[in-house]
This record gives structure tokens, C-alpha cells and sequence, in this order.
């Protein structure tokens, strides 16, 4: 029986997370980033993740409130979690449009080492020049180089942490020599990055901290496949789980690698009741509250880039053309993968295919694949998906913050912990043991001053 990975989030920047629930608490506290981790670590999750949203979008040129749910800078948030937390991964979303590898490198190798081996970097691309305006002076990096340089920047980091060799830690009192010579001395020249110098933060316990990759494009498989340990994905039924986990684990052969070496993990939900019926229930109440009628609207007119306010949300779809270069809203990637006009045609085929209305219809091509029914129900559809080659875990995206992983863990953890296909204990004290992955290349914990 395989071993399902768990992973936590605390989400940023989506619609999903219901900040008005009673039970909801602050987004930006540490309170909540801390309770939520110790949730996760009390259910032997393999690590907690935070999301990085680097500008505020806008609809019609103001912020839409249930997009705000709070963005603190995730490293510095995950430092302060390395000590309220003894096991748990911790992950962090890191930009590689909009930073340099030499500080990236140094901030998670310090992550790495005040964690005692449990950081994670998710590495990123930004292809909007509207979210580029915070940050570059004249131009933006085209949409074609985002992933030339991403590589190029993880392969610049990984340069930086291999740097530091065993031995150069020295700490000879007899002798005086503190590090060896020529320690930290690096050079990388290439099409993004031409730098020189000495890299001043030795490796941390992984040697290289575990790299994470969420774009889901044939670009981003195959930057994952050369290079990332644990893939986020989105599919919600066990068909096109399946089928995006053969070709994920197809490309890895190519690189030297195996297929236990990169981690498939879906972003999803879940809602649980005592009844399948009360957990559907339940469910709906969930989708009511993540997609009001504002919402509907405004995610609507993202789409066809043109004001919607003279429709209903709870009325059929718009009967007008979208029209083709409007920006309504800015930062949104919704229709993205698509294109604005096959986004709509799409569109209008679920709709007409289901009698849905606009608020319906927002609701099912934004929902985040869910998990529905009783705590035994749950587990044996995980149970499933990781069996059955769909996935090897899930990281899980609580409707609520603070408190909306509690469930989870007091009433499905157990069961899994009991078929025997998630951990009753922690047996390593690296995120890379968590996640059963081969050292890294360059391994450096006996050397960690």
C-alpha cells in the first residue's frame, strides 16, 4: 500500500476562503499561521505551505474584498512557524520573475537551517505586466522566458547552495581556520544571470531543500520533471488524475530520474458530515458562501471583459460577445489557459448542458476539487486516488482559517492511520524523509556549523 503525503495550505489569494464565517479568524495573525501548522503537525502532515500573491488584483479598477485574505510574506512567516513547530515541512512560494537567486537562495537555506532541515521552495512564474509595474523599471519579461528563466534561477541557487563542499566548515580552534579557503566561491554566467562572488550561508541539514512546482502547462511538467521534487496539480476525478500522473511520471526517465522521485500532490478541499446527505448539504452551503452574487459577477466579467452589472446572478449567462482585448480585471489568470474566446464558448456549453445560472455556473469551473461525505467516505476516496496511480497525496486548502483543518484531522487522519497508508509517527527529521525522496545531490548536514 503506498503512503498518502499531506500537505496543508493556508490560502491566499482565492475566493475559496469563506473570512466571513463566524468561526473565521484573522488572516494575517500569526495566531492563525500557527494554529493551522500545529493542526497539520498534530496529523503528521509532511509539510504546510504558503502562497504568495505579490499585488492586490483589481476589478474595474478597485480590490474585491473576498480577494484580500491577507498576504504576508511567506518566508518570514514560515521562519517565526520553524520555531512553534518541531516536524512539520515548511513551504514557501517564491517568486523567480521577480527576485534574484542569490537572495532567494540565502533566505531558504536560512529557512533550512533554522528549521532543522524542513524547507520547501515552490518556485513560480509571473507573466502579467500588471503585476511587473511593483516591480521592474521600463518593460517586462516576456511570457516566453518566464520558464528559460526560472530555470536558469533554481539551477543559479542550486549552484549557490552546492557552493559550500564537506570539509569547508572547519571551526579549528588549533589551527584558526574558521572555513576553508575557498568556501561559498561561485561563478554562473548564462542568458538570465551573470554573477560572481561567495555565496555566505552554508547549506542547511537537506543540503538542497525540497523543490516544489505548481504550473500544470506541458512547460511546467517539464520543469518539474527535470527538476522538482513534489508537483502541485489540479484534477478532480480519478480519469484525469490518472492520466496527468502518467505523463508526469513519464518525462522523469529522461532526466535520470525515477518515478518515486517527484511527488504528485492535488490542491483540494473537503467537507464532512455524519450523513452523506448532511455532508452535501454541507457542501452547498460551503458553495454559496465562497461564490455570492458579487462574486459571480465579477469573475463573470473577467471573462468577457465588459461590464455585467445589469444581469442577474441567478439569471441565465450574458447574451452579449465578449469582448476580445477589454481588461475589466487585472492579475486574474481565469481565463487564461483557454483564451477569453474559447473561456466563453466553454462556458456556455456547461451552462446550457446543466441550466445553469451565472452564480451556478462560477461556481462549478472555480470550485477546488472536494473531497464530500462521511469521515469513512473521505478516506477511502483518498485511499483511492493515491492507489490507483491518481495522485501520491494532497494538499489541503481549508475553507476556514484558523480552524478548518480540524476536522480532517480528528475524524479522517485516523482512519487513514488505521488502513495503514499514513504515518502514526514521525520516523525522520527532514522534510525530505517526510517525503520519502533521496538525498539531495550535495548533502551537507554533517557539516552545518
Amino acid at each position: 500500500m503506498k503512503q498518502i503525503h499531506l500537505a496543508a495550505q493556508l490560502p491566499s489569494v482565492q475566493h475559496t476562503v469563506i473570512w466571513s464565517d463566524p468561526h473565521a479568524g484573522s488572516q494575517i495573525a500569526f495566531d492563525s499561521f500557527a494554529r493551522l501548522a500545529r493542526t497539520a503537525e498534530r496529523g503528521k502532515f509532511d509539510f504546510f505551505f504558503l502562497s504568495e500573491g505579490l499585488r492586490l488584483r483589481e476589478h474595474k479598477g478597485r480590490v474585491h474584498d473576498l480577494d484580500v485574505a491577507g498576504r504576508p510574506e511567506a518566508l518570514t512567516v514560515l521562519g517565526a512557524l520553524s520555531a512553534v513547530t518541531t516536524h512539520i515541512g515548511l513551504a514557501a512560494t517564491v517568486n523567480s520573475t521577480f527576485n534574484e537567486p542569490y537572495d532567494v537562495a540565502r533566505r531558504v537555506a536560512t529557512l533550512d537551517h533554522l528549521s532543522g532541515g524542513r524547507a520547501a521552495w515552490n518556485v513560480v512564474t509571473s507573466y502579467d505586466a500588471f503585476t511587473g509595474e511593483n516591480f521592474r523599471r521600463g518593460g517586462f519579461l516576456d511570457e516566453a522566458d518566464r520558464y528559460t528563466r526560472a530555470a536558469e534561477f533554481l539551477h543559479t541557487a542550486q549552484e549557490l547552495w552546492d557552493s559550500w563542499r564537506p570539509g569547508d566548515f572547519r571551526a579549528d580552534a588549533a589551527s584558526g581556520e574558521f572555513i576553508r579557503a575557498g568556501a561559498g566561491r561561485f561563478a554562473h554566467r548564462g542568458q538570465h544571470f551573470d554573477i560572481s562572488g561567495r555565496f555566505s550561508t552554508p547549506p542547511g541539514p537537506q543540503g538542497r531543500p525540497v523543490i516544489i512546482q505548481a504550473g500544470d502547462s506541458a512547460e511546467g511538467r517539464e520543469f518539474a520533471a527535470a527538476d522538482a521534487d513534489v508537483i502541485f496539480s489540479r484534477h478532480s476525478d480519478l480519469a484525469s488524475g490518472r492520466a496527468a500522473y502518467r505523463d508526469v511520471k513519464a518525462r522523469l526517465a529522461k532526466y535520470g530520474r525515477a518515478p518515486e522521485d517527484l511527488k504528485i500532490i492535488p490542491s483540494v478541499s473537503y467537507v464532512l458530515g455524519d450523513t452523506p446527505a448532511e455532508a452535501a448539504e454541507r457542501a452547498e452551503e460551503v458553495a454559496r458562501a465562497q461564490v455570492g452574487p458579487e462574486t459571480a459577477l465579477m469573475l463573470m466579467e473577467a471573462a468577457w471583459g465588459r461590464d455585467l452589472s445589469g444581469y442577474d446572478p441567478d439569471g441565465p449567462l450574458p447574451d452579449v460577445d465578449p469582448v476580445p482585448e477589454s481588461v475589466v480585471t487585472k492579475g486574474h489568470n481565469l481565463y487564461r489557459s483557454r483564451g477569453r474566446d474559447e473561456t466563453v464558448r466553454h462556458w456556455r456549453k456547461i451552462a446550457e448542458e446543466g441550466g445553469l445560472s451565472i452564480r451556478e455556473l462560477i461556481t462549478e469551473v472555480t470550485a477546488r476539487p472536494t473531497f464530500v461525505g462521511t469521515p469513512r467516505q473521505v478516506a477511502d476516496a483518498m485511499n483511492e486516488f493515491v492507489q490507483s496511480d491518481a495522485a501520491d497525496g494532497f494538499v489541503f486548502s481549508p475553507n476556514v482559517v484558523p480552524g478548518g483543518l480540524d476536522e480532517l484531522v480528528d475524524r479522517v487522519v485516523p482512519l487513514l492511520q488505521e488502513m495503514g497508508v499514513h504515518r502514526a509517527e514521525y520516523t525522520g527529521g527532514t522534510l525530505r524523509d517526510h517525503l520519502g525522496l533521496r538525498p539531495a545531490r550535495h548533502h551537507h548536514s554533517e557539516e552545518t556549523p
